[in-house]
């Protein structure tokens, strides 16, 4: 499929079954992201996305809908052409950095590890994991395994390990959920400075209430589907710089859109509501009783 996004999720469903027990995940969920952005998704747990992390990622298989990566349909690769997805086209980093690396290599010998699967040459892959050892701030951690890392320092090298097989797109859950503001900090500059000098589409799954400083686009999943976004605006007057976020409500392909909760207890919404067309505007107001006055309860 050929469009403008590199990411493209189309009326996304997910379904657990557990013996008699049915878990829905994701209620058909849209969602686009472009070539080279920088976003993060955010949900409180249980939201569905660490579910539609790891679907990007080849990790999971939707129940239904359609889901598109750089023009490739997920729901109908062969197990194959996943593995081969997996390998070349995503890199992943876990919360958990045990994930990521393997205990008893060196930091340049752990990003070694995908180059030497795929085939390249013992002193290429030595080449390859030193420069992105190096660009990720850890060329003077080459030797060092990672009980003598900080738990910064080896995110950062689990970082190079997911970018060694040179994917387009970096998926991270909760990179810094272990981190002190130092360390979260550094992550996020490594985050930024690889989306900017090699144009890698960066996703990032994340409780961090300051991620809306960090990234260009926060988009919130609230029940399993797409409900609001924020964009990360620079502006330049003169000599002057002014960042502002612009919040919007998302409204997917089939018309539908998530009012903030908040909103809807403040006009005593509840099962229904009114809308109507104004000058250049949609109102969405309570329903009324036949006197005008408002519904109770």
């Amino acid at each position: 499929m050929s469009d403008d996004f590199y990411i493209r999720c189309e009326d996304l469903f997910k379904i657990y079954k557990t013996a008699n027990l049915e878990v829905v995940a994701l209620r058909g969920l849209d969602l686009r992201i472009a070539a080279g952005e920088f976003m993060a998704i955010v949900g409180a747990s249980g939201s569905g996305k660490s579910t539609l992390l790891n679907i990007l990622a080849g990790l999971d298989t939707p129940s239904a809908g359609r889901c598109f990566v750089g023009g490739e349909d997920l729901l109908t690769m062969s197990s194959g052409d996943m593995v081969r997805y997996r390998r070349k086209k995503v890199g992943f980093v876990w919360q958990q950095t045990g994930r990521n690396l393997v205990p008893y290599l060196d930091a340049v010998q752990n990003v070694e590890v995908p180059l030497v699967l795929d085939g390249v040459p013992a002193a290429r892959a030595r080449e390859r994991a030193t420069h992105l050892l190096e660009l990720v701030l850890m060329g003077h951690r080459l030797n060092h395994k990672p009980e003598q890392l900080s738990g910064g320092e080896q995110q950062r090298v689990s970082i190079a390990v997911a970018l060694a097989n040179n994917p387009p797109l970096l998926l991270a859950d909760e990179p810094t959920g272990e981190l002190d503001s130092v360390g979260a900090d550094t992550v996020y500059d490594v985050f930024r400075s690889l989306n900017k000098d090699l144009g890698t589409t960066v996703v990032i799954v994340t409780h961090d209430p300051d991620i809306a400083a960090r990234v260009d686009r926060v988009v919130a999943i609230r029940d399993g589907r797409t409900s609001t976004e924020i964009h990360r605006r620079v502006y330049f007057e003169g000599a002057k710089t002014e960042i502002v976020h612009e919040e919007f409500v998302l409204i997917d392909a089939a018309g539908r859109l998530q009012i903030p909760r908040e909103y809807l207890e403040r006009l005593d919404i509840h099962e229904r509501a009114r809308v109507l067309m104004g000058e250049g505007r949609v109102e969405v107001r309570p329903e009324a009783n036949p006197r005008g006055t408002r519904r109770s309860g």
